[in-house]
């Protein structure tokens, strides 16, 4: 009863500190955003060096990267003033010390979703491209390039299709060049982008009777890529399986040191 009445009171002060905080900022006595705003120089130093790279991977370039920054660090200072509010009557070094590592991984968790996005993202890139690419080879054997990408957006993955209409816009609107095919590797950055672009620019630009010769070489990289993607996945799969009985008999191993100590502790009671 003591303990339930204990976590309802630290309930009722986190309710209250919300409050509190809302109120001061609405009345200006104390504004979080003044603060970060402030302090922004100071504040600026604890941005990591790739955050703008993960977030425009993310969000796009015309995403603000100061304002993203801004509201992680309004929402872990907010979330931690909260937690200082409830923990006051216990206010220690220890405590303090919490309120710090709350803030810390409250501040670093919008980073590290961007970046597990991030690796996620190229993962499923990494997967999908070389069986688009197989499906544009076979279209690329009775139409021009161009005309082959084109009918293949409806078809490709969604994660591409995006992408291949930039890239068809380009190329439909004049632009002769391989800087629409780089681009588009450049946008989606995973295993051998770049190289497969270039050969399906050259493809393109093929005189007819070398057109066999070329596909032939674009069909064996094709075909290399898919064995590597198939690999990966295995590997991925074998991962995940090791991990899971890591986990297994970490767990076990920890049960029974419990199990160990709770009966010497019994022994000696």
């Amino acid at each position: 009863m003591k303990i339930r009445g204990l976590n309802n009171m630290y309930i009722e002060i986190g309710f209250l500190a919300v409050i509190i905080l809302f109120v001061m900022q609405y009345i200006g006595g104390f504004s979080i955003n003044k603060f970060v705003d402030d302090n922004a120089v100071y504040f600026k130093r604890l941005q990591e060096d790739d955050f703008e790279f993960y977030a425009k991977a993310k969000y796009g370039d015309a995403v603000d990267i100061e304002k993203l920054f801004n509201a992680r660090l309004r929402q872990a200072l907010m979330i931690s003033l909260i937690l200082g509010f409830m923990l006051i009557n216990k206010l220690s070094g220890s405590t303090a010390l919490i309120v710090f590592a709350i803030f810390f991984g409250m501040f670093k968790l919008p980073y590290v979703q961007l970046k597990q996005h991030y690796k996620s993202h190229l993962h499923l890139i990494d997967a999908q491209l070389p069986y688009y690419l197989k499906n544009l080879e076979i279209l690329i054997q009775h139409y021009t390039v161009p005309v082959a990408l084109g009918k293949s957006v409806g078809d490709a993955p969604e994660i591409f299709q995006e992408g291949l209409r930039d890239l068809i816009e380009k190329i439909n609107a004049g632009d002769s060049s391989v800087q629409p095919y780089m681009e588009f590797a450049r946008e989606y950055p995973v295993r051998d982008s770049m190289r497969m672009m270039r050969l399906l620019y050259r493809l393109g630009l093929g005189k007819q009777e070398r057109k066999q010769e070329q596909l032939l070489t674009f069909s064996r990289t094709v075909s290399a890529l898919q064995q590597k993607a198939r690999e990966a996945r295995y590997k991925s799969r074998l991962d995940k399986m090791e991990s899971k009985t890591m986990q297994m008999l970490v767990c076990t191993g920890v049960g029974v040191m419990l199990l160990l100590v709770l009966s010497i502790l019994q022994s000696f009671g």
